[in-house]
């Protein structure tokens, strides 16, 4: 979603935002239907199992590219980190903040403007991940001049301080900024891992095979501590599963890459920010259809069937917009855009 302009494309790099997208969507979609229906399914546990990377992935592979345009000009840098995420984030807060206008709202205009104001401050329901990308940058660029080392030993300590205030912001910021700031500092390191793993297939596989249980056994099993109810969740422990799993889904990629099966991974990581964007709307219409039936639903294959149709609905919808007006819903337009500062003249 973060890809600078310009920048030449990766197939592993599309592929682990893919990974990660379709992890997201899964999550909102499974915990959704089992409330939805008063009890779990096998989908569950694959939640569960992804909790510790799947965030941390997504914001590690956004930082990668970070290092094209940080030491650029402010004009420049804001265009592409923060005017980018800003117009996406405000233009889908209204829409989707119009389809749940009564409950936002109110039922008052004035109530929905309260609540767009407020969303410009505290980021609305599942768009706080763009919003957290810009601000994540703005920060990053204005750090950039401290030694690496202060700024990771810094976010590390976010990370695996306790903090819990109820703002989005603040919290989130906390426990993400380490993997953005890690892709952004190391992504010479993560692009050597890729290249790593596609070299030594053998080996990179058995190395998925260690982590996946370890992961599995950390993520699944209870502490019966409230501010830790899995060992994933314990501090320090979680910064590590963040990383390891971060690298296990790199890894992952690349091998996919490597056999040529990467294609439909990549094309999700391609239109990452579509889906991220318009997932919400046939997740909550199948949520609810499936809730009303009356049926006996199975309710892990059911959240696998809505995770799929929630992911492959967007890229329609983008394909079908892509060259119509409404082109913007996921493109944006050229007049939100700042233009380069025009070079000076040459004298003559």
């Amino acid at each position: 979603m973060a890809q600078a302009a310009g920048a030449p494309r990766y197939d592993w790099v599309d592929a682990a935002k893919g990974i990660c997208i379709i992890l997201v969507v899964m999550m909102h979609t499974t915990l959704g239907l089992g409330e939805d229906l008063g009890r779990e399914g096998w989908m569950h546990a694959v939640v569960a199992f992804s909790k510790p990377f799947r965030m941390p992935d997504f914001f590690l592979v956004s930082g990668l590219f970070l290092s094209r345009v940080i030491d650029r000009d402010w004009r420049t840098f804001a265009d592409k980190r923060v005017v980018h995420f800003a117009y996406f984030y405000v233009l889908w807060l209204v829409i989707q903040s119009a389809l749940k206008y009564g409950s936002v709202s109110g039922g008052s205009p004035a109530g929905f403007a309260a609540h767009l104001a407020h969303s410009l401050v505290e980021p609305f329901g599942t768009l706080w991940f763009i919003y957290l990308l810009a601000v994540f940058s703005v920060v990053t660029k204005l750090l950039r001049g401290l030694p690496a080392w202060m700024l990771v030993a810094a976010a590390a300590i976010l990370e695996s301080l306790p903090i819990h205030t109820g703002h989005v912001l603040v919290d989130e910021f906390a426990a993400r900024w380490f993997y953005f700031v890690v892709g952004y500092l190391y992504a010479g390191h993560v692009f050597a891992l890729a290249k790593a793993a596609a070299d030594r297939p053998v080996l990179a596989i058995a190395g998925l095979v260690a982590w996946g249980f370890v992961n599995g056994v950390l993520a699944l099993n209870a502490t019966g501590l409230s501010h830790a109810p899995t060992y994933a969740e314990l501090p320090g422990v979680s910064l590590a599963l963040g990383l390891a799993g971060a690298a296990a889904i790199v890894t992952l990629a690349a091998l996919l890459t490597r056999a040529g099966a990467e294609g439909p991974l990549a094309y999700c990581g391609r239109h990452s920010i579509a889906i991220y964007l318009a997932f919400f709307l046939p997740m909550a219409v199948l949520r609810i259809l499936a809730a009303r039936s009356g049926l006996e639903l199975d309710v892990g294959w059911t959240a696998a069937a809505i995770t799929a149709a929630a992911v492959v609905a967007p890229l329609v919808a983008e394909r079908v917009v892509r060259h119509t007006p409404l082109a913007f819903l996921f493109s944006r337009p050229a007049v939100f855009r700042i233009p380069p500062r025009p070079a000076p003249p040459v004298p003559a």
